[in-house]
């Protein structure tokens, strides 16, 4: 069960160096990483990450997460999945650019969604 982290080329690539994050600036002042699930990652790059390009996405096993991972009402209500530890290198299942094509942010198909 995947849920899913957008990042800026430099915050993934510091995720890649240093091997841990404390995630964007966003999540550093909320204190928690924020996730979305296959069914919330689109319009999270929409309202966040609008126009933007050079984004990762980034797919963590929830499971894995353990205790550290609290499912919190946001969004009109919706429980997201908020990380409240930082994030390794050892929680990637998987990463991908996020390519941005005629201002909106290509999605792989077939997102794996996570049960709450």
């Amino acid at each position: 069960m995947l849920i899913y982290k957008i990042f800026r080329t430099d915050e993934w690539q510091t995720l890649r160096a240093e091997g841990e994050s404390t995630g964007a600036p966003i999540d550093v002042t909320d204190g928690y990483i924020h996730f979305s699930t296959a069914t919330q990652a689109e319009e999270t790059a929409a309202k966040h990450f609008a126009g933007e390009d050079g984004l990762f996405l980034i797919a963590v096993e929830a499971d894995a997460a353990g205790d550290a991972l609290k499912w919190e009402p946001s969004r009109g209500g919706a429980l997201f999945p908020h990380l409240y530890r930082k994030m390794t290198m050892a929680d990637v299942v998987w990463a991908q650019p996020l390519p941005l094509k005629d201002g909106v942010h290509q999605f792989p198909a077939g997102l794996e969604e996570a049960s709450q």
